[in-house]
């Protein structure tokens, strides 16, 4: 009788045991996203560049996730969207409800350690870059800064979002770096609101990406009314055969050095990442759904038409270039503090 016994209550445990664990094993994926809404938190005011790539994912992404979820878009712009990281980083849930798009300059702000930096770059899950960001200084043709050879002798006004922003880092480590005499003035919500200052005369010029300024201003290039002075990136742009890169510049091997570190950004681009901690097989589902969404010739049609840039990164990859700029050897973050926007 006591064997039977035994018998009977190791049956009833093991019953109890599979009951309470088989709602866990359950809950796929597809369970997980069906019928729930993913958050697309975007670091930027609306109208920019970052604002126009977030919303295209936003309206294609959905669709690829299993169980197909509904995906929104909400702003948080402040401190050139370190203060969207840090919410992401430290606010949001971090279940896999939430996407966001963020200041490439991500990685190296934390490595500098900026104030608003609370946040740890690679604890992030990189889901996809959708495009890189060549980054360039643009200058209305009335100003006498023409080429970036002027940019040495003359002084020219940017306009900029604020001193967390790349807008306002690339032409602010030119100067510290190599001595050009960009003034920088920021404050302004985006860079619509920055080429508005352009065209009123409130400054002479902004650093955008060059997609941005062919989506909002292709007339500025067709009637050659801007002059492109420098390009922030690691290559020349097809497109801008004759305009330097700012590495291009360097006179030194330490300039050059530092001017590529800050450069890494525009490799880094325009992307998607979600919180830390997600479980593994949804940070895999919304790789796989960026992966699918960048291939979707819906997805290519729309961002055609929109007259921006692709150049599709896989996130495994993105998450590989962040770690690359968290290995910055110590010496040379401390001579790239020098050289950063301080504040």
């Amino acid at each position: 009788m006591p064997t039977r016994l035994n018998s009977i209550l190791v049956a009833i445990l093991l019953v109890g045991l599979v009951t309470l664990t088989h709602p866990v094993q359950a809950q796929t994926v597809v369970d997980f996203y069906r019928g729930r809404t993913i958050s697309l938190i975007v670091g930027y005011p609306p109208g920019g560049a970052n604002d126009i790539y977030a919303r295209l994912a936003a309206r294609h992404i959905g669709k690829h996730v299993p169980g197909m979820p509904n995906v929104v878009t909400r702003n948080m712009p402040g401190a050139g969207s370190l203060l969207a990281a840090s919410f992401v980083f430290n606010n949001a849930p971090k279940d896999g409800t939430t996407l966001s798009l963020l200041v490439p300059t991500l990685p190296i702000d934390e490595k500098l350690e900026s104030a608003a930096a609370k946040y740890k770059s690679s604890g992030f899950n990189w889901i996809g870059r959708m495009a890189p960001s060549p980054n360039v200084t643009f200058i209305m043709n009335r100003s006498e800064v023409k080429t970036i050879s002027d940019a040495f002798g003359k002084a020219a006004v940017l306009g900029a979002t604020g001193r967390s922003a790349t807008n306002s880092i690339y032409p602010t480590v030119l100067n510290n770096v190599l001595g050009t005499k960009f003034r920088i003035v920021n404050g302004y919500e985006g860079a619509a609101a920055a080429m508005i200052a352009m065209e009123r005369g409130e400054v002479d010029g902004h650093s955008s990406t060059y997609d941005v300024l062919k989506a909002v201003h292709p007339d500025w290039i067709e009637k050659r009314q801007v002059n492109v002075v420098v390009q922030y990136t690691l290559r020349r742009h097809p497109e801008l055969p004759d305009v330097p890169t700012s590495v291009e510049l360097a006179r030194t091997d330490e300039h050059r050095a530092l001017l590529a570190a800050v450069s890494s950004a525009s490799e880094i681009g325009k992307f998607l990442l979600t919180t830390p901690d997600v479980p593994a097989d949804r940070v895999t589902a919304l790789r796989r759904a960026f992966d699918a969404m960048v291939r979707d010739p819906d997805f290519i049609a729309e961002a055609q038409k929109l007259r921006i840039e692709l150049g599709a990164l896989a996130g495994e990859e993105l998450q590989r270039i962040v770690q690359s700029v968290q290995d910055l050897p110590v010496g040379l973050v401390e001579k790239l503090k020098t050289m950063y926007p301080k504040g």
